[in-house]
């Protein structure tokens, strides 16, 4: 029988608690949303199976709680990662501001070059926007990763961020195999995926 997928990749979401993990998650494998869940306790995660470049990746996506007292279990959670997510919500600084501290937590749990990927989430709450696109950009800039800004309720840029975060780890893991661990240099940063970037901006 034909293999099922040519690839598993784990990724890991973390951030804050109440940036929308859950709903970011659910959105991609489900493509459903609900707005009522509740926090995530300790650890969960979903799988969806996507096509990049001719070949089936299976995404194996863990939600992590953002809450402190959950943290000695998520953190052994980040050894097998092979790509991490760090979401902050657009509406809310200080969830933009801990994200050096996820930052460094990447540093001290998570294996050495692992994929990582920043997402801006609730794009579409434009009106009540706290964190502006440049500084976020600039951020993912310093620290070499790509930025997209995403919403889980209308579903803005959400296959694109996973999709792209794939990409990038199917390419690392396929120049690892050929003895060439220097990633091409991660293709200009793109904040909000072009075509998107009208619904981004528009709340």
């Amino acid at each position: 029988m034909a293999k099922a997928y040519d690839h598993l990749f784990k990724l890991l979401l973390i951030g804050d608690s109440g940036v929308g993990k859950t709903c970011l998650i659910i959105r991609f494998a489900e493509d459903n949303f609900n707005s009522t869940y509740i926090s995530t306790i300790g650890i969960d995660f979903k799988i969806r199976t996507v096509d990049i470049e001719g070949k089936k990746i299976k995404l194996q996506v863990w939600d992590t709680a953002g809450q402190e007292r959950f943290k000695t279990i998520t953190t052994a959670y980040y050894r097998g990662a092979m790509g991490i997510i760090l979401v902050y919500d657009i509406t809310d600084e200080k969830s933009f501001e801990n994200i050096q501290t996820w930052m460094k937590s990447i540093k001290e749990n998570a294996s050495a070059g692992v994929e990582r990927l920043l997402l801006g989430n609730k794009c579409d709450m434009e009106a009540k926007r706290k964190v502006q696109k440049e500084r976020a950009d600039k951020l993912a800039r310093e620290h070499g990763i790509r930025f997209f800004e995403t919403s889980a309720k209308s579903s803005t840029n959400v296959d694109e961020a996973f999709s792209s975060l794939a990409r990038d780890i199917l390419h690392k893991s396929g120049a690892r195999r050929l003895g060439d661990s220097n990633k091409a240099s991660s293709a200009a940063l793109q904040p909000c995926d072009r075509k998107n970037a009208s619904k981004c901006s528009l709340s």
